[in-house]
């Protein structure tokens, strides 16, 4: 399991947070992708889903760090903290990410891009999220945070 300590924020790499909250519905089974979604609900094909009700998709990121991914083979870095939990994804940026959905945000381990993706050949999807962390994530009370990080 890779689970990680907080380390200190470069302030010289773009950055932003994206906040969500759990639902009981969240299984975390997906093998490519990891989601997080502003809809506060969530059906049992949502598998890649780890936490709903986000306060923005891919629309309404900081620009600096779209500008940031928008390149090919930019290091992105998502820690997802759940609690006292963090868990590290490391992914890569790409010159085709449109980062246009006001909805969802996604992280995959493949090249498949659309206006959702965020980032691409990611080391990790929805399955290997410590299950502790996804037993958290079934709470709708649970807050989560995405913490993204360009270059």
């Amino acid at each position: 399991m890779k689970v990680y300590e907080r380390a200190a924020a470069d302030p010289r790499k773009p950055k932003d947070v994206v906040t969500f909250r759990g639902h009981p519905k969240v299984l975390s089974g997906h093998p490519t992708t990891i989601e997080v979604t502003t809809e506060g609900h969530l059906s049992e094909r949502g598998d890649c889903i780890v936490g709903v009700s986000a306060d923005k998709g891919c629309l309404g990121l900081n620009p600096e760090v779209k500008q940031g991914l928008r390149k090919t083979g930019t290091p992105v870095s998502v820690r997802i903290v759940v609690g006292g939990l963090s868990y590290l994804v490391a992914a890569q940026g790409d010159s085709r990410l449109k980062l246009t959905d006001p909805q969802d945000i996604v992280i995959r381990k493949s090249d498949f891009v659309s206006e959702r993706t965020l980032a691409l050949r990611a080391d990790s999807s929805a399955r290997d999220l410590p299950r502790e962390m996804i037993r958290a994530l079934r709470d709708p009370e649970t807050k989560g945070r995405l913490e993204i990080e360009v270059g």
